[in-house]
């Protein structure tokens, strides 16, 4: 039978432990979303964690596989930049990145609880900067977002255990922006570097609902928790071809986009005295961002519309793993999750097995610091021209990409009153 006193460092330290390995997860996952805190046993707990990813995603084998000029008078316009394969025919794509969040938890009432959190669950951001053969494609792109949540639950006796009904909002904020080289002015004495630059910016609101079943003296829990959309309906921007010459200029631009649902079951339950088993199982409707078309109020042939080519398709994390209370100060755990790649041909997102490892110190009851890290595979493949909805995409450029490895650290502490 499991320990009662499992219900403190070690349960905390799961918590936190296989929180951080979906930090690799497909399409525009960062943080993702995180109610763990809400089931603290402590009336007030506040807690803030930052976690630092280092992805190390290598494109070898480019090709610039349009090489046509840029000429938007031509019948039809040709948009391909210019021959580019004298580039480098490699690059560095994905630079580190940080992950903050901020958490409390109240006890309300004792069958109440609420937390009020930030967080960013969305982000990406690839930077093979200008100096490679698919230049034409990206340059940088960088999506950010900011997430403003209230969840709460009621609790109450069913059965040997304790029911949990969850419900809540948040308010997130995306924006970001890509830039690609429209035109090679290399070696035409002209003083335009040929870049052009999309960036774009909206907020929206969406809901969480679920369900959990606890039962203390055996440390378990498993819980149902689904989030909404959000719909991003006013997707508002410019692009700027000012660098392409005199006659081009910067526009407004609007658009939309849907911020996936997901849907995850997590799991826990008392194997031997202070060891505990925990595990997960995640759903993100990433196939909702496909192709995202962006376009002035007038199209001409100086402003034209832009797309940002996405192509995903749905993510799923899968993680298991063991916690164990070594005494009443220190505990640990580790895990092992799998992500799969949401890119289908077009893209660098393949799938990601990695291993979370942690530790917590509680030097005394209402406090407790904690360290884990993650190390992972990130299988290789390759990125080029696709097909959707009788349409070409990727036909820009072409790469390839070997296994990668992928890193985490992340520190945290937690003040209970």
């Amino acid at each position: 039978m499991a320990s009662r006193m499992l219900s403190g460092g070690a349960l905390s330290l799961i918590i936190f432990s296989s929180s951080i390995a979906p930090s690799f997860a497909g399409g525009l996952e960062r943080g993702g979303y995180n109610i763990d805190l809400l089931f603290d046993t402590s009336r007030v707990t506040m807690e803030s964690s930052a976690t630092y990813v280092k992805p190390e995603r290598k494109l070898k084998n480019v090709v610039d596989t349009d090489t046509s000029n840029t000429n938007p008078l031509a019948n039809p316009p040709t948009w391909g930049g210019g021959d580019l394969n004298y580039r480098p025919h490699t690059a560095e794509d994905t630079p580190g990145y940080w992950i903050p969040r901020v958490g409390i938890k109240v006890g309300v009432t004792d069958a109440v609880d609420c937390l009020a959190d930030y967080s960013q669950p969305w982000g990406a951001h690839d930077d093979p900067g200008l100096n490679w053969a698919g230049a034409n494609q990206n340059i940088e792109t960088k999506v950010e977002s900011d997430n403003y949540a209230l969840t709460c639950s009621y609790k109450f006796d069913a059965g040997p255990g304790q029911l949990r009904l969850i419900g809540g909002g948040f308010y997130q904020e995306v924006g970001g922006f890509k830039e690609r080289l429209v035109q090679d002015f290399t070696g035409t004495g002209l003083p335009f570097s040929g870049v052009g630059r999309l960036e774009l910016s909206d907020n929206g609101w969406g809901w969480r609902t679920g369900v959990a079943y606890e039962i203390p003296e055996y440390a378990i829990r498993t819980s149902l928790v689904y989030n909404s959309v959000v719909e991003l309906s006013n997707l508002t921007g410019t692009i700027d071809l000012t660098n392409l010459g005199p006659m081009f200029t910067k526009y407004d631009v609007s658009g939309s986009a849907t911020m996936p649902d997901s849907l995850e079951w997590k799991w826990q339950t008392g194997i031997a005295p202070d060891w505990l088993a925990f595990g997960g199982v995640k759903w993100t409707a990433w196939s909702k961002l496909q192709v995202l078309t962006f376009s002035p109020a007038v199209v001409t042939p100086l402003t034209p519309p832009t797309t940002l080519d996405l192509i995903y398709r749905d993510g799923w994390t899968v993680t298991g793993g063991v916690g164990h209370k070594f005494n009443d100060q220190w505990s640990g755990a580790v895990s092992l999750t799998w992500d799969r790649g949401t890119s289908q041909g077009y893209g660098i997102q393949t799938d990601v097995w990695t291993v979370a490892a942690g530790v917590a110190y509680a030097p005394q009851e209402n406090l407790e610091l904690r360290l884990a890290g993650v190390l992972g595979l990130w299988t290789g493949g390759e990125s080029g021209a696709v097909t959707y909805n009788g349409q070409v995409y990727g036909g820009d450029a072409s790469y390839s990409f070997d296994d990668d490895l992928v890193a985490a650290v992340s520190t945290s502490l937690k003040v209970k009153f």
